[in-house]
């Protein structure tokens, strides 16, 4: 792109159309691309649920991924971009068709692992799967202590509601 000096104080010599377009490259939103390095989760297929890291580009629809999570339960193949979803996470370092050693070598170094499950979509992730094995019996505690927290949250707001 353009320098920032021109951004910032040349854009009144640009045309309407173009200072507009120009101006939204600075502050886009979106900031999830498909890198060398970028970790993606499986969302379909034999390897659902698990972390990859994208190490080379195939085409528009295909790229070549590793695992990335505990194990490396992924081995390298190609894989299509609608089965993956991009992370936040990128591995620093990480270079087109790096060598399986010192991809795991980096991963380890920056605890990909360990800043997965610290996120958000880690943390659902797991809460869902640890839901998904519960016995009978651990569903029914369940919903007994729903009914519990479902019982004192009226309490409270009845005795609020009065209050007022």
């Amino acid at each position: 792109g353009f320098p920032g000096w021109f951004v910032e104080e040349r854009t009144d010599l640009l045309p309407t159309h173009k200072r507009s377009a120009l101006l939204a490259l600075e502050e886009m939103p979106f900031k999830r691309f498909v890198e060398f390095g970028r970790v993606a989760l499986v969302n379909y297929g034999p390897h659902e649920g698990k972390l990859c890291t994208i190490l080379d580009v195939v085409d528009q629809n295909r790229c070549l991924v590793e695992g990335a999570g505990e194990g490396n339960e992924i081995t390298r193949q190609i894989i299509n971009f609608k089965r993956l979803s991009l992370t936040d996470l990128v591995v620093d370092g990480a270079k087109r068709n790096m060598k399986s050693e010192k991809l795991a070598k980096l991963l380890k170094e920056q605890n990909i692992a360990e800043k997965w499950t610290a996120t958000n979509w880690g943390r659902k992730l797991a809460a869902k799967k640890r839901r998904a094995n519960l016995t009978d019996f651990q569903r029914f505690q369940v919903m007994v202590l729903n009914k519990k927290r479902s019982a004192l949250t009226n309490v409270t707001y009845k005795a609020l509601k009065a209050g007022k």
